[in-house]
């Protein structure tokens, strides 16, 4: 197992990261690396993950009820139809991140969301990036941040109107919703997805589910 493994007093191993933290632990237990369907909470994972940008994960999941309830638990035609005025109002709520450019583009990406409907829809055009293999890291140095397929998925978001897409930030969505898996060897919830077998090649489960 891998040094940088912390086994907690339930004796399942995490990185250090998901380790003390208890909201953190319940995310990485229950949540990151699962895979994640469906218009809506593509949607919500994308905007967090560009809220994220430059601040840590658990300042946003911290957040995360007060992002649902003022983003409409992110319909993206309820924000897609957000004002100048509503933007304003967001910028003045303490209880999410305010940060004007990246409340724009969530607008922006509603949108953006909404069109993309007539070419499939955003799920499908995310999920068509899942790579041939995942990683298999042993330690967090052997950790990607960015893949071909990060970088491709971002090309192709930006030239539909997505902001806040860069492929760092599309790297951590495709860990987030199980397009990938990045636990570490050794860790309780490597495998967790069902998509992919411990050497890093596809499940045949993988293919029956997209």
């Amino acid at each position: 197992m891998s040094a940088e493994l912390v086994v907690g007093e339930d004796g399942l191993a995490r990185p250090a990261w998901a380790a003390t933290d208890p909201l953190m632990r319940t995310y990485y237990d229950t949540e990151w690396g699962m895979p994640v369907r469906g218009e809506r909470a593509v949607f919500e994972r994308l905007s967090l993950e560009a809220f994220q940008s430059g601040l840590s994960w658990a300042t946003v999941l911290r957040k995360r009820p007060a992002f649902r309830e003022v983003f409409h638990d992110f319909e993206a035609d309820a924000v897609a139809a957000f004002t100048d005025d509503d933007v304003a109002r967001l910028l003045q709520d303490a209880r999410i991140i305010r940060n004007r450019a990246k409340i724009e583009a969530t607008r922006t990406n509603a949108r953006a969301t909404v069109a993309l409907r007539a070419d499939g829809g955003l799920e499908a055009l995310v999920w068509s990036y899942r790579p041939a293999r995942t990683p298999v890291p042993r330690t967090m140095a052997e950790l990607p941040t960015t893949s071909p397929e990060s970088v491709a998925l971002s090309k192709d978001l930006r030239r539909r109107g997505f902001a806040f897409v860069g492929p760092t930030t599309m790297h951590a969505l495709m860990e987030a919703i199980g397009i990938v898996d990045t636990h570490l060897v050794g860790s309780h919830r490597r495998g967790c997805s069902g998509l992919w077998n411990p050497d890093g090649t596809p499940r045949e489960a993988a293919d029956a589910l997209g």
